[in-house]
């Protein structure tokens, strides 16, 4: 590693650079991170594209004093790098590493932390406006991507902070991309501004022409600035951030070190909100990852050499299964639609997108819109089928409930990225889907087990006539072969194995597991029922019940948080039903779960085979069966 990236343990340290060493600079943080996530994966592409863009921030700038928010993360590695993180780059979500997002406990340059886009300009806002009412100077700086400009909550906060006047920068990296290539009206006119450079030259030349007239050129100033500004309504068409309030600057080179900070120095000295719009490519200084950005916007370990990603296991991911099967299904159905917010790869969409792209439709960062936008072609006969990852479904909640389950319309949710999902961390887990779609009327919520009862889930949902959601984990699927499709008979669970002496009832992702815990109780002389429960809700009580009262004990299971869940509503139905079996909830705590290893953050919950052992052996303990025990009351108890 060179002396000069060590010699950077903050922001400070960039100020008495020469322009030289910035450049130098720029492609050992490049190297950095390229070395850094070949190994342990993560958000590449945007992050080498936002090099010297984080650079000049950090130099012009004195954060922590101002304040440099960042929209979601993706874009902020060297950001993390130049703020005194270098030494522990190396554990980028790792367990017990750096995050791969912005985490205010980590470092006191992370102002704000989100892993759902486009919140930034709203957060930069707010401590805008805060810094005014009490007085104080410091300077604050949104830096959102083109891709999270899609959202409605990115217009929100714009329309309020044009309104409002108090100064304000909000830096739009523009990279022509989010995660897929963008959707929509505005990215076509952020492709207008990117290719018209008419704009910039003829206000700077009408400017300089006027000042140089002898005697009278000072006193034209004002008046040429409104003949200058003038022109964008004729070469650029709407001029739609300065519509909104904005002093707009830009489109600049967002890897020219020099331009870039003249233009944060001319940008800073204007009053009231200004947005300046940096061109950068993503992927930049790593030819693989410039050349496929998609590919490499977050990927798995690679090699460097080759820019081949570390092979993935055989079996098919649960997204591409899913993709899989919807094609399958649309082509025997005309009236099946698929729906993305930004996300046609991740969600497994792209099939059904190049099969049948006149009924696929890409919304942009739109999860609301999306939402509704599938009531509307519900409610006109067609069958829309949303993927969206369980995370961010969260946005559009009140679409969910409002616009979808209060109608009854018959729209099919497909929740990727279920339960814990590793390096993403916190505010990627789907672990709240259960709990907040269980409490909305006429909605049935499904969790497969494996590939093959997603695949008749699937049917089962777009041959229901109400809002349906199934919710499935990231990563590869049990790699079975395919049966026939066959749709299920709603709220009827499956029992996979009956014993005597306990209920393990489990739910989606922890169904195998619990297969394997039976087997474990087994040679200990435990006979184990396990319960594949299927459905959260309409929860098949009867089948539920019956195994309640022949084992008198019941453990739920499930990869979602206690409060709410699948175990909320067996204990639910039980009570209502008066039974008065022992039992106990295995599911995640009412805390925050930190990024690390999928399998690592399961076992510390409990919630893999070994957990689930030692979780049935104590409620068998605490309900007074101490035959298994063999008389040690230690053993027992831990």
């Amino acid at each position: 590693m060179s002396n000069l990236l060590k010699r950077i343990s903050g922001p400070e340290d960039l100020k008495g650079l020469s322009m030289d060493e910035l450049e130098t600079l720029a492609g050992l943080i490049r190297e950095e991170i390229i070395q850094t996530i070949s190994s342990t994966g993560g958000h590449l592409a945007p992050s080498l594209g936002a090099v010297e863009l984080t650079i000049a921030l950090h130099r012009f700038f004195d954060s922590p004093v101002d304040k440099i928010v960042w929209d979601i993360g993706h874009q902020a590695y060297a950001h993390k790098i130049l703020t005194g993180r270098l030494e522990r780059f190396h554990t980028i979500r790792q367990t017990g590493g750096i995050s791969g997002f912005l985490k205010r406990k980590e470092s006191i340059h992370d102002v704000w932390e989100a892993g759902h886009a486009s919140t930034a300009i709203s957060a930069a806002l707010g401590m805008a406006k805060a810094r005014d009412l009490q007085g104080e100077d410091y300077k604050v700086v949104a830096v959102i991507g083109d891709g999270a400009m899609t959202a409605g909550v990115a217009f929100e906060a714009l329309n309020n902070a044009g309104h409002s006047k108090n100064d304000l920068m909000v830096v739009l990296n523009d990279n022509s991309m989010s995660i897929s290539k963008n959707v929509g009206a505005l990215s076509i006119y952020l492709g207008q501004l990117r290719s018209d450079p008419t704009y910039s030259r003829m206000r700077n030349d009408i400017s300089s022409l006027v000042r140089k007239i002898p005697r009278f050129g000072d006193a034209m100033a004002n008046t040429a600035d409104k003949i200058k500004d003038s022109f964008k309504y004729l070469v650029i068409p709407g001029m739609l951030f300065e519509e909104l309030g904005f002093k707009y600057f830009g489109p600049i080179d967002g890897h020219n070190l020099a331009d870039l900070e003249s233009v944060l120095n001319s940008a800073s000295k204007v009053k009231g909100p200004v947005l300046v719009h940096v061109i950068t490519h993503k992927g930049k200084g790593y030819k693989y990852a410039e050349a496929d950005a998609a590919n490499f916007h977050g990927p798995g370990p690679f090699d460097i050499v080759s820019g081949k990603i570390v092979k993935k296991p055989a079996a098919p991911s649960y997204s591409s299964v899913f993709g899989s099967a919807l094609v399958d299904l649309a082509k025997e159905d005309q009236n099946i639609t698929a729906i993305t917010a930004a996300m046609p790869d991740g969600t497994g969409l792209s099939a059904f997108q190049k099969e049948f792209p006149d009924r696929f439709f890409d919304v942009g960062i739109a999860e609301q819109h999306a939402v509704t936008f599938a009531g509307g072609l519900a409610s006109s006969g067609l069958k829309p089928v949303v993927a969206i990852y369980s995370s961010f479904l969260q946005r559009a909640y009140d679409q969910v409930l409002h616009d979808i389950a209060l109608q009854n319309l018959p729209v099919v949710f497909a929740l990727d990225r279920a339960g814990i999902v590793g390096a993403d961390g916190e505010t990627h887990h789907g672990i709240y889907d259960f709990a907040y779609l269980r409490n909305i009327p006429n909605m049935v919520i499904m969790a497969p087990k494996d590939e093959n009862e997603l695949r008749d889930m699937l049917k089962t949902a777009v041959l229901h006539d109400g809002p349906i959601s199934l919710r499935y984990p990231r990563g590869s699927s049990q790699g079975l072969e395919p049966k026939k499709v066959e749709p299920l008979e709603i709220g009827k669970a499956e029992v996979l194995k009956e014993g005597k002496d306990i209920t393990l009832v489990a739910i989606g992702s922890m169904v195998y597991k619990a297969l394997e815990a039976a087997e474990i109780l087994k040679e200990k002389g435990i006979r184990a029922t396990v319960i594949n429960a299927r459905f959260v809700k309409p929860l098949d009580i009867e089948t539920i019940s019956h195994w309640a009262k022949k084992t008198g004990k019941v453990l739920t299971i499930e990869e979602h948080v206690k409060m709410g869940g699948f175990g909320s509503a067996v204990l639910e139905a039980l009570s209502a039903q008066k039974i008065s079996a022992s039992t106990r909830v295995l599911a995640l705590p009412d805390e925050i779960i930190e990024h690390g290893d999928t399998e690592e953050l399961l076992h510390m919950q409990d919630l893999d085979a070994e957990g689930i052992v030692k979780q049935a052996m104590e409620l068998l303990y605490s309900a007074g069966n101490k035959k298994w025990f063999r008389g040690s009351t230690k053993a027992a108890e831990k």
